[in-house]
C-alpha cells in the first residue's frame, strides 16, 4: 500500500500516514513558469495499491488539476489500483440543473476522475447523495455523523435534555434526523429563501426551539452568511444558545471571523479542509484522520467499511 499526498491537505495526509504506520510516498510537485503543474513520483509503485489524498478545496481548480495529474502519473507508472481519497469533493453543490443552460459540474468532475484513471473514490459527506451515481466506479461516502455524535453524546447540553437538532434547510432534514435519533432529541427546520449564490435569508423556524440549546447540523459552511442568519433566526424564536456541527469548513471570505459576535456560540468543523488561518475563537476542529486511516486499511484488505458509518 502506498499513500500519496497532494498539496491541498498535507497535515491530514501526515496524520493518516502516522495512524496507518506507513510513510507518505515521496513526490515532487512544482510549477512551470506559466504555472502549469508538474508532478513526479520518486518511488516504485508498480503493482501497488495506491491511495492519493487530495481535497478539491480552495484553490479548487489547482487542487483538482493536481489530483488528476497525480492519478495519471500513477496509472502510467503501472500502479495496481488507484484510489482517489477526496475528503472534500469540490463542485458538489453543482449537482443538478437549477436553471436553463446551467452545467452539472459534479458530474463533469466525476467524468474527469474516471478518465484520469481512478479505480475508486473515497470521500466524506457528499453534498448530494446522487453524486455517487455519477460514477461508474465504486464510491465510498463516509459520514462525519459518528464523530459528531461521539462529541455531543457526553456534552452537558445533550444530557440536560434541553437540546434540539436543527436542519438549516429542508434538504438537510435526513442528516439532522439521523443524528437526532442517535441522541434521542427533537428536530427543528429552518425555512430559508436563497436569492443568489452565497446569499440567503433565514425566514421561518419550523418546530419548538424556545428555551432549547440548538445544534445546527450541515455538510458545508462557506462564507458563513447562511449559518449566522440561521442562528439569529433561532435566537429570535427564543433559543437559549446556538451551536453548529458542520463537516466541511470552507469558510471563504474570512468566514471564521464573521462568527465572532454572532448568535452562534460554537462552530465545530472537521479537518477535511485545512484551515491554517483560523484563530479558533468560536471554531473547534475534529479530526477525520482515524476514520480515513481505517477506511483506507479496510479498502486495501477488501474488508467492509459499513461499520464506519455508525
Amino acid at each position: 500500500m502506498k499513500l500519496i499526498s497532494g498539496n491541498s491537505n498535507i497535515p491530514l495526509a501526515e496524520a493518516i500516514a502516522n495512524i496507518a504506520g506507513i510513510k507518505l510516498c515521496q513526490t515532487n510537485a512544482t510549477r512551470f513558469a506559466d504555472q502549469e503543474i508538474w508532478v513526479e513520483i520518486n518511488e516504485n509503485i508498480r503493482g501497488e495499491d495506491v491511495f492519493i489524498l487530495q481535497s478539491t478545496s480552495n484553490p479548487a481548480n489547482e487542487n483538482l488539476m493536481e489530483l488528476l495529474i497525480l492519478i495519471d502519473a500513477c496509472k502510467r507508472a503501472s500502479a495496481g489500483r488507484v484510489t482517489a481519497v477526496v475528503p472534500y469533493y469540490g463542485y458538489a453543490r453543482q449537482d443538478r440543473k437549477q436553471s436553463g443552460r446551467a452545467p452539472i459540474t459534479a458530474k463533469l468532475v466525476a467524468n474527469m476522475l474516471q478518465t484520469a484513471g481512478a479505480d475508486r473514490v473515497l470521500t466524506m459527506d457528499l453534498h448530494a447523495g446522487q453524486i455517487q451515481g455519477f460514477f461508474d466506479i465504486p464510491v465510498d461516502d463516509l459520514r462525519a455523523k459518528p464523530l459528531f455524535v461521539t462529541d455531543l453524546k457526553n456534552s452537558a447540553m445533550v444530557q440536560s435534555g434541553h437540546a434540539c437538532i436543527v436542519s438549516p434547510d429542508a434538504g438537510g432534514v435526513p442528516r439532522a434526523r439521523s443524528i437526532a435519533k442517535k441522541l434521542n432529541l427533537d428536530i427543528a427546520i429552518i425555512d430559508k429563501r436563497r436569492d443568489r449564490a452565497n446569499e440567503s435569508e433565514a425566514m421561518n423556524v419550523i418546530g419548538d426551539v424556545k428555551g432549547k440549546q440548538c445544534i445546527i447540523i450541515d455538510d458545508i459552511v462557506d462564507t458563513g452568511g447562511t449559518l449566522i442568519k440561521a442562528a439569529t433566526a433561532l435566537e429570535n424564536e427564543g433559543a437559549e444558545v446556538v451551536h453548529a456541527y458542520i463537516t466541511h469548513g470552507v469558510l471563504s471570505n474570512d468566514g471564521a471571523k464573521k462568527m465572532e459576535g454572532s448568535a452562534l456560540q460554537t462552530l465545530v468543523i472537521t479537518d477535511t479542509i485545512p484551515n491554517y488561518k483560523i484563530d479558533y475563537g468560536v471554531v473547534k476542529v475534529l479530526s477525520v484522520a482515524d476514520m480515513f486511516a481505517e477506511a483506507i486499511r479496510r479498502v486495501h484488505h477488501d474488508e467492509s467499511i459499513s461499520v464506519l458509518f455508525e
